[in-house]
């Protein structure tokens, strides 16, 4: 197993790529932390991976909330010894043209998606500095490299968080820390099912795989940038994509 005896929290958990990576990491031996606002959510995939015989528990956090990230990484410390691995997938969405975009919606994306990842990443590099060791891997997206008509927000957080990855990973290289993050294209999960049917063929066809992402096909890539098999692997932004941006 590649994450065996590696304790991990995942943000976000409750649903979509977060829950697919919380099991998937579970499935490869971590103990998972399942963090996400929405403590239904998060139930269902903590229940998911304990009736397969994995460990896990349960946190609801607000990421934008320092005290609540605070506390949801000493969770993961008093119940399974350590933080080894924290991924930051919490994010949100309030789409709008430039010229339509509310300041709120501004603020709670940058918010959410940008705070809440400096947040998370700054916590647990504190803990991972004192261990010698640790993971951190990033929600990014091909938004924040390309842009996305409708995104500003959005593409500004996605671009801040590539920043930030890279920043970190020069910063924290010497105490053993590795900080990477993953770039999906377009994904199937409970966001994009509400979309109309010609917006979903739309993303389908830019894909030259001509199909969205499973949700598990991003968890997959954070398992290999958890994992030791990465190990000389750090600052770099993964793009998931099925070669939509080529």
């Amino acid at each position: 197993m590649r994450l065996n005896n590696k304790a991990a929290v995942i943000t976000g958990a409750g649903r979509g790529i977060g829950a697919a990576t919380a099991i998937r990491f579970a499935e490869e031996g971590a103990s998972v932390v399942v963090a996400d606002m929405n403590e239904d959510d998060v139930k269902q995939t903590v229940d998911t991976i304990k009736q397969a015989g994995g460990r896990a528990s349960a946190c609801t956090v607000n990421v934008t909330d320092r005290d609540s990230v605070k506390a949801m990484l000493e969770q993961c410390q008093q119940e399974f010894g350590s933080v080894d691995i924290v991924v930051s997938n919490a994010g949100i969405t309030a789409d709008a043209q430039l010229l339509k975009m509310e300041e709120d919606q501004w603020d709670r994306v940058i918010d959410v998606n940008l705070k809440g990842v400096f947040n998370t990443g700054q916590a647990a590099a504190a803990i991972m500095k004192e261990q010698g060791s640790g993971v951190i891997l990033n929600a990014s997206s091909v938004v924040g490299s390309y842009g996305n008509f409708g995104q500003t927000n959005y593409a500004a957080a996605k671009w801040g968080v590539n920043g930030m990855t890279k920043t970190w990973a020069k910063e924290l290289g010497r105490f053993n820390v590795r900080v990477n993050a993953v770039a999906p294209g377009f994904v199937k999960t409970p966001m994009t099912e509400k979309m109309p049917d010609k917006v979903l063929t739309f993303m389908e066809e830019k894909s030259v795989m001509n199909r969205l992402a499973e949700s598990r096909d991003i968890a997959n890539a954070y398992l290999f940038l958890a994992s030791d098999e990465a190990s000389f692997i750090t600052g770099e932004i993964l793009a998931v994509d099925g070669g939509v941006v080529i």
